[in-house]
């Protein structure tokens, strides 16, 4: 009955700790959500789209810098996935803004329109 005998049994390689990137990601990206709020009583509606797309772009490169700083392999690829993905975000939020808006955010306020 050697094969009931379960004492000898050991873990060769335990799990690495798991690294949080859904969970980093989610935070970023409430963030983003909570400035986005908290831009719109200060940014006129126009230049909404572009300022968030603007802090996106900022924010993934940021997180980029930080992916260099890191020194673990496995931690850096994650910070420079969540780079990748607030900057693919901001691409495609960037497609719904109309050049119409651009130039009313770099505008001067007194000329017309």
């Amino acid at each position: 009955m050697a094969f009931l005998d379960r004492s000898q049994i050991v873990e060769t390689n335990p799990r690495p700790p798991a690294a949080r990137g859904k969970e980093l990601f989610a935070g970023i990206l409430l963030v983003s959500l909570l400035a986005t709020v908290g831009i719109r009583n200060i940014v006129p509606v126009d230049a909404l789209a572009p300022a968030i797309v603007t802090l996106l772009f900022a924010v993934a490169a940021l997180t980029a810098g930080f992916a260099l700083l890191c020194r673990r392999d496995r931690f850096r690829v994650m910070w420079f996935d969540l780079a990748g993905s607030l900057t693919f975000i901001g691409v495609v939020l960037s497609v719904l803004i109309e050049p119409d808006q651009m130039i009313r955010l770099f505008a001067l306020t007194d000329q017309p329109e």
